[in-house]
This record gives C-alpha cells, structure tokens and sequence, in this order.
C-alpha cells in the first residue's frame, strides 16, 4: 500500500470534479479525501495499491467532462489510515 498527495489544477470546481474522484476511487479500491481548495485546485489524498494508483492517477488527468484539467501534481507520502474514500469540506 502506497499514499499519495495529489493537487489537481485548472477548471475542476463546480464541474462535479470531486463526485468524478470519488467513483473512480471507489472503482478502484483507493482510499481516502478530496477536497476543494481555497486557490481553486483540488486536494487528494489517495492510499491504495501501487497499480491503482497508477490508473487512478491517469483518470484524474482527464476529470468529467465538463472539467478542464491543467495540472495534476503527485508525491509520495507516509501510508495514511482510511477505512473508506469521501469528499471532505
């Protein structure tokens, strides 16, 4: 198991961005938050196998389709403990 931060910049607030993370965690099988931020990007915080990841991760470049995707930064972090994966305030 691997976690990883992940901001995901450009028009990805009200387009439903954070519904689109959510399903495709929930797809596969990544834990976890997302959450809007106050610069307008979104925050990740994904722990979930490494091959997971690696699609999840491809699936956030592309977003829904009424998203704009320009930026999709990730690192590393300590494995975080979640149980499940939600949209977080």
């Amino acid at each position: 198991m691997k976690s990883f931060e992940i901001i995901v910049s450009g028009k990805v607030q009200g387009v439903g961005y954070r519904f689109f993370v959510l399903k495709k965690a929930n797809l596969y099988n990544i834990r976890g938050i997302v959450k809007n931020q106050p610069d307008g990007s979104v925050k990740i915080i994904a722990t979930g196998k490494q091959a997971n990841l690696n699609i999840f991760i491809e699936e956030l470049k592309r977003g829904p389709s009424l998203s704009n995707v320009s930026n999709v930064v990730f690192f590393e972090i300590p494995v975080q403990d979640s149980e499940t994966f939600k949209i977080t305030y």
